[in-house]
């Protein structure tokens, strides 16, 4: 598919972005701002725009040598003013137990007091700028980790990138640290950017260095449904942005922090372009379909984002219909008999009837004892054929019903793999924020590539988009 990709007509190489829209719409004092990030940020939140706090900045060695380092928090984010790339950039996540000056990072190696001198030390005679100029080293406050982001994140903070024009957001990602990349990410050190649809907000295709991959590293999680969370603020805000910055092409770089929501990282004057591999599509169309438009609000451009490049029939057909639309996995909350959530990805299956969670998971929502007491029924003597299901469960409960704790009924079932009679258990859960309860049918799906299916009895209130 990449291969594909890189000879599409669509695809902006690196001098032809520079030549075309960086040169012309990026004017050079611009373009300074967004390379100063101290200064680059005390404009943004003055135009209104969420920053993390700065704690404080060293411009010299003499403010070095005076540093107390004791009054640093407990995690923090120490940055060069002019890095470029992610470079130089630390990320300290708490101290040691029992060490007053000793932090660690997200892979657990400590860091000393000396270790933070020898680093701003670095800053400051420019190893991380772009012209090895002098530099200026700051701490700036740790992004919480959203709760969302947590299962797919290898300890940094992930971020989305949106690429801006003319007021048009054109194309966005998520991008998601990695144990490669060392917990920052940074998609050129190995970590992994998804694309996103405009309109949705929803993610696509996920690539890690150039390869196309479906899944978070070492885990059975898809990269692509995750649903981004204020996603139509974080389009005004990247808007907002280009305005603050006078910027006319540029990357907005935004965490969504756990208890602030969103929050602007930084601005890039000259945003790479692994951005269109990770939506399999070329950014040159879309910056052509965007230049020349009198974009007048915030809200204009925003609203010609998801329209011109995203599935905004989504949106109408869930106006229309009243109900959700919903791809053919999805990711399901279940809730356990003791209230706990259980979140697995679901096949939606049009074609059974019920749904049909697994057996171990159904032991983890604390269905183990109707399990146990069901096998113990011999069910040999059933003739199960078409047409006789409803005197087959009537006949089932009479005689076992009572016998067996937590179960609801029973599913007499017909499928490829043959014919059974299965346990059925009242079990609710929750699927793109839609509350289900539901008589669900239990079953062994440990071979099977998804732990649940939901099928059409618990598919009421959503549309199913088959692409």
């Amino acid at each position: 598919m990449l291969k594909i990709l890189t000879r599409s007509r669509g695809i902006l190489g690196m001098n032809a972005r520079n030549l075309r829209y960086i040169r012309p719409y990026n004017l050079k004092k611009a373009k300074r701002l967004a390379d100063n990030k101290l200064r680059c940020k005390r404009v943004l939140r003055k135009g209104g725009i969420p920053v993390p706090e700065l704690i404080t900045k060293i411009k010299t060695k003499e403010d070095l040598d005076k540093f107390d380092f004791s009054a640093l928090p407990n995690s923090f984010v120490l940055k060069p003013n002019f890095g470029f790339g992610g470079e130089g950039i630390m990320v300290v996540y708490g101290r040691k137990k029992g060490e007053t000056n000793v932090w660690v990072k997200a892979n657990r190696d400590p860091v000393t007091e000396e270790d933070l001198i020898t680093h701003i030390r670095n800053i400051l005679d420019g190893s991380f700028s772009r012209a090895n100029t002098p530099d200026i080293a700051f701490f700036e406050e740790r992004i919480q980790l959203l709760k969302l982001f947590k299962p797919y994140a290898f300890k940094g903070i992930p971020d989305i990138r949106v690429i801006v024009f003319n007021r048009v957001p054109v194309m966005a990602m998520l991008r998601l640290p990695t144990e490669a990349s060392g917990g920052t990410s940074n998609v050129h050190q190995g970590g992994i950017a998804v694309g996103i649809d405009m309109a949705t907000g929803v993610t696509t295709t996920a690539i890690q260095y150039n390869h196309t991959i479906e899944y978070a590293p070492g885990k059975r999680l898809l990269l692509s449904g995750i649903k981004i969370p204020n996603w139509k603020e974080i389009l005004r805000l990247a808007i907002l942005s280009q305005d603050v910055s006078n910027l006319g092409y540029l990357g907005a770089d935004i965490a969504i922090d756990r208890n602030k929501g969103p929050v602007f990282m930084e601005i890039n004057a000259r945003p790479g372009l692994a951005i269109q591999n990770a939506n399999q599509d070329g950014i040159l169309t879309r910056l052509q379909r965007v230049e020349g438009l009198r974009v007048k609000t915030i809200s204009q451009g925003a609203a010609l984002a998801q329209n011109l490049f995203g599935g905004e029939i989504e949106e109408e057909m869930e106006e229309l219909s009243g109900k959700k639309v919903i791809g053919l996995v999805e990711k399901v909350k279940l809730i356990s008999t003791d209230g706990r959530i259980i979140e697995v990805e679901a096949k939606i299956d049009t074609g059974a009837d019920s749904s049909s969670i697994d057996t171990e998971l159904a032991r983890q929502l604390g269905f183990g004892l109707t399990i146990d007491a069901f096998q113990e029924i011999d069910v040999s003597g059933y003739n199960i054929i078409p047409g006789k299901e409803k005197e087959i469960k009537q006949d089932f409960m009479q005689k076992f019903g009572e016998k067996i704790p937590g179960l609801h009924n029973v599913a007499v079932i017909f499928s490829s793999s043959g014919k059974s009679i299965r346990s059925v258990v009242k079990c609710s859960f929750v699927m793109d924020d839609e509350k289900v309860i539901s008589r669900i049918n239990i079953t062994d799906r440990s071979r099977l590539r998804y732990q649940m299916i939901v099928g059409r009895k618990d598919l009421k209130n959503f549309l199913v988009e088959v692409r």
